[in-house]
């Protein structure tokens, strides 16, 4: 089955840090932009950050840009997501998602790929 598995989401203090896994099963993500989307409680889905496929390029949504970084390890087949300085609201579960040679012209979900099942992030005292 081809489809991201990702991991490392738990609970932590605001201002804590964690770092999110997007391994890639039963392909190769090197020729995908991937993405990390999130969904909070009684919210849509929302993009977060994206790197493109071959040049690396990053972009995030303004909310967490200088907080999260987003990177690639092509050879270990998975993406990462450091977050931190951390939230309540950063709240939410977190999906990774693909697009075929793509260098991250958006967040339309209909376009993105191999959804995973998500991992909960919950930012609480």
């Amino acid at each position: 089955q081809l489809q991201f598995v990702e991991s490392g989401g738990g609970l932590v203090q605001p201002g804590g840090s964690l770092r999110l896994s997007c391994a890639a099963s039963g392909f190769t993500l090197d020729r995908y932009a991937i993405a990390w989307f999130r969904q909070a409680p009684g919210k849509e889905r929302e993009g977060v950050a994206c790197i493109s496929y071959r040049d690396g390029t990053t972009s995030y949504v303004g909310s967490v840009k200088g907080r999260f970084t987003i990177s690639r390890d092509n050879a270990k087949n998975t993406v990462y997501l450091q977050m931190n300085r951390l939230k309540p609201e950063d709240t939410a579960i977190y999906s990774c998602a693909g697009r075929l040679f793509d260098y991250c012209s958006a967040y339309r979900e209909s376009e993105y790929e191999h959804w995973g099942q998500g991992t909960l992030v919950n930012v609480s005292e």
